[in-house]
């Protein structure tokens, strides 16, 4: 087994695409190719619901008017502007644990959060029907139901019909976060909640995980009143997007690589994400973690009476994310698999293991 020298360190910290999941050279011509055909246009200011054509192919791929969609740079500056639209007072409500980075960004703009249990299938529809009894309705549930960040895990489809009857039923919009859905490596692809209810759902992605995160293209599908309110907010923020990186991204997409690279960062990412289930299974003991099908991460629970700050503490040579960072509990750690090779991989688990 190929093994690390003594002060090189494994990172599993940040959910960052490896450099090899880039294709560089083909973004570097589909640069090329926009800069001679739109050049004046894509180099310039333009509105802030995003570049024209991408718009349109979006709202192709999920037959709803482009007025509806709005591309901005990066999935979180659209979460940004969605916190600042709603504005302080209101309530909100994330999975337990979610995404650190939008937890930081209510609680900038003075929006209490209530966090929903989860188990090994994601939100418990009976923890959300609990929580909208005990709270005051939210100004929207916040979800990443498929290879959810940080837990890897992803909703069934019969469980994403419960959260959005309930949803419905309290008149509460859900906001669907899907970065990851794309990369799946094995199992059924459930329906999105947007699919399930396009009238009750804003639907959010972005082409970090499936192109490349330098380029900062986020996009939402949002009802037309709100799509029309969040791009005055845009235009108010930062006066234009940046029309280089979506330019880019429609030519990446029209020109038909982005199949065959999503096929090739999925393969990469597999091969991370079977190296860390193998580590984790040949060097833990008394632990638990999640085995997700595919996306960027696992959530890692160290026995009930552990302080999972103590081991990283101790481990020398390893870096990850304390659980408690997501909402979690003080036993459990994000492990990020997408960056790191698998030499690297079993180097590190077995690290951390040690030090446990």
């Amino acid at each position: 087994m190929p093994t690390l020298g003594p002060m090189a360190s494994v990172s599993f910290a940040r959910g960052v695409p490896a450099p090899e999941c880039l294709p560089e050279e083909e973004l570097a011509d589909c640069a090329r190719t926009v800069l001679e055909k739109d050049g004046k246009t894509i180099l310039s200011y333009g509105s802030g619901a995003g570049y024209t054509p991408l718009r349109q192919l979006i709202a192709e791929r999920f037959k709803v008017d482009p007025g509806r969609v709005l591309l901005t740079n990066g999935a979180l500056q659209g979460f940004v502007l969605l916190a600042q639209h709603f504005g302080r007072g209101r309530t909100v409500y994330v999975e337990k644990p979610t995404y650190d980075r939008p937890l930081k960004v209510l609680g900038e703009n003075g929006i209490a959060v209530v966090m929903v249990g989860m188990d090994e299938q994601g939100m418990i529809p009976a923890e959300l029907e609990r929580a909208l009894q005990d709270n005051e309705p939210p100004a929207f549930l916040y979800t990443i139901p498929t290879f959810q960040n940080p837990s890897g895990r992803t909703i069934p489809e019969e469980r994403r019909c419960q959260i959005v009857e309930i949803a419905r039923a309290h008149g509460v919009t859900i906001l669907e976060d899907d970065p990851y859905g794309l990369i799946r490596f094995e199992g059924e692809t459930p329906p999105a909640m947007f699919d399930i209810s396009p009238a009750t759902t804003i639907y959010t992605s972005s082409f970090s995980k499936t192109v490349a995160p330098g380029l900062r293209v986020g996009w939402y599908i949002l009802p037309a009143e709100l799509a029309a309110a969040m791009i005055e907010r845009a235009n108010a923020t930062y006066i234009t997007p940046v029309l280089l990186g979506q330019a880019i991204v429609h030519e990446f997409i029209s020109r038909g690589s982005f199949e065959p690279n999503l096929k090739r960062v999925i393969e990469l990412l597999r091969l991370r994400r079977d190296a860390m289930l193998a580590a984790l299974e040949r060097h833990f003991s008394g632990a638990t973690w999640s085995h997700p099908e595919g996306g960027y991460f696992i959530w890692l629970e160290l026995p009930a009476d552990t302080s999972a700050r103590e081991v990283l503490e101790r481990a020398e040579g390893v870096t990850a994310v304390l659980g408690t960072d997501f909402g979690g509990d003080t036993n459990t750690i994000r492990l990020a698999y997408s960056y790191v090779s698998p030499d690297e991989i079993e180097q590190g688990i077995q690290r951390l293991a040690g030090a446990v």
